[in-house]
């Protein structure tokens, strides 16, 4: 049983069939069941919350990712090159680049919506009825109507697209008038005037954030270029690439291809203070749970330590009968590592399937209480979303693991340096 040749090999059969008889022993034997009974659920429900937080807030994270970049565009041009005729130019240029998938010419301006129920601000997109459509987030969210009235007539005709919470809001429906007031209309010899004009709702769309459903109307270019006083001209050129992360090294090359006079931003640029936002409580989040993974792993300790107190008597038996204190050492060390190893995978496996599953436990929840837990209105997005990112499971997974070890050192020690004739003397 000694660290010598010839001996049980380190960590060998007798050393774990021991260590698991410790970990097991009942309280009235000297083992301390209960302790690691504890120690082990701490464990399993730090790591399982670590996950399904992390995972909740990847989750969140992509969501709105996909539906802000869906919506918007990743690369803007701006800038005096976007007068006709210099702007045609610009878009077939941008249009042409690698890793380019859509090139719209955009008017946003902000308007007042007069309907039925009441009056609300909204900002109008003009975009060409070609654009639109291809806008998958927009044309594939129709909750009514068609898209087939927009854009044909003089001007653009006098159809618009209307977000459908805000169509809501307002008393509309597919079919109906809509009035808009732009602030800025023509222009007269007094300067620029209010223009009113009231439009048909072709369609309305529901994206899935109440952020855009509530605020947005589509309206087609050249409508809007009348209507906001614009004729010729555009506020920016939005630009849609294969893979919105390369955005921000696609700057220059987008910016030689639309000119010396224009400026080119990008979507972390736009959205600078939100991401930013987002991202620093991510990381505070990940640093709190993970002090609590080091809470519930510090359990072990104090179990470990009373363990190795009324196992005295065994460890002077053990070593008087040839057992080195590398042995010793490595028994405890097990019987307190696989507390940890256990509940992180018990925590890894809830985790997992809570994430996984997410959705039906929101149901559930829900029709048990009767409340609606996750409101569009406050977090944009009608569902708990949960994406589950690997890596960052195994940083979890090993964090808790490496805490689960480092724990059980100091009592495994301790343990080992037991003196056998100390230890038996007053036995």
């Amino acid at each position: 049983m000694s660290d010598t040749g010839g001996r049980a090999p380190p960590f060998g059969e007798w050393e774990r069939s021991v260590a698991a008889r410790y970990l097991r022993a009942k309280r009235k034997e000297g083992g301390v069941a209960m302790i690691s009974i504890i120690s082990f659920i701490g464990i399993m429900l730090a790591v399982a919350v670590l996950i399904i937080v992390m995972s909740v807030m990847n989750g969140f994270r992509t969501e709105l990712l996909n539906r802000i970049l869906g919506f918007n565009g990743h690369l803007y041009v701006a800038g005096g090159a976007l007068a006709t005729p210099e702007r045609d130019g610009v878009v077939r240029r941008l249009a042409d680049l690698p890793g380019v998938v859509q090139v719209t010419p955009v008017i946003e301006a902000q308007a007042m919506a007069l309907g039925p129920a009441q009056i609300s601000g909204a900002v109008v997109r003009g975009v060409s009825p070609r654009d639109l459509a291809a806008t998958k987030i927009i044309s594939g969210s129709l909750t009514g109507g068609s898209l087939q009235g927009f854009g044909v007539g003089e001007y653009g005709g006098d159809e618009i697209v209307v977000g459908a919470r805000l169509a809501q809001s307002l008393g509309v429906r597919a079919g109906d008038s809509l009035t808009l007031i732009s602030p800025t209309g023509g222009a007269t010899a007094f300067g620029a005037t209010p223009q009113r004009k009231t439009y048909t709702v072709a369609a309305t769309f529901s994206v899935g954030m109440s952020e855009y459903d509530q605020i947005f109307i589509y309206m087609p270019l050249e409508q809007a270029q009348l209507f906001f006083g614009r004729e010729g001209m555009v506020d920016f050129i939005e630009i849609k690439v294969a893979n919105p992360d390369k955005a921000l090294e696609m700057k220059d090359e987008v910016a030689r291809a639309a000119g010396p006079a224009t400026v080119v931003t990008d979507w972390t640029e736009k959205n600078a203070a939100f991401w930013g936002a987002l991202k620093v409580e991510r990381n505070v989040m990940r640093l709190i749970l993970m002090m609590l993974v080091a809470i519930a792993a510090m359990n072990i300790i104090s179990g470990l330590v009373m363990l190795v107190k009324n196992k005295s008597r065994d460890i002077a038996i053990l070593r008087t009968m040839g057992a080195g204190q590398g042995s010793i050492l490595r028994i405890f060390f097990m019987a307190g590592a696989s507390v940890g190893v256990l509940g992180t995978i018990a925590g890894l496996a809830i985790g997992v399937l809570f994430c996984i599953f997410i959705g039906p436990i929101q149901h559930f929840v829900e029709w048990a209480t009767g409340a609606e837990v996750f409101s569009s209105d406050v977090y944009f997005l009608s569902h708990v979303p949960a994406k589950v990112d690997w890596s960052e499971v195994a940083i979890i997974v090993g964090w808790a693991l490496a805490l689960s070890f480092l724990a059980t050192l100091p009592p495994s020690w301790r343990a080992s340096r037991i003196d056998p004739v100390e230890a038996l003397r007053y036995e």
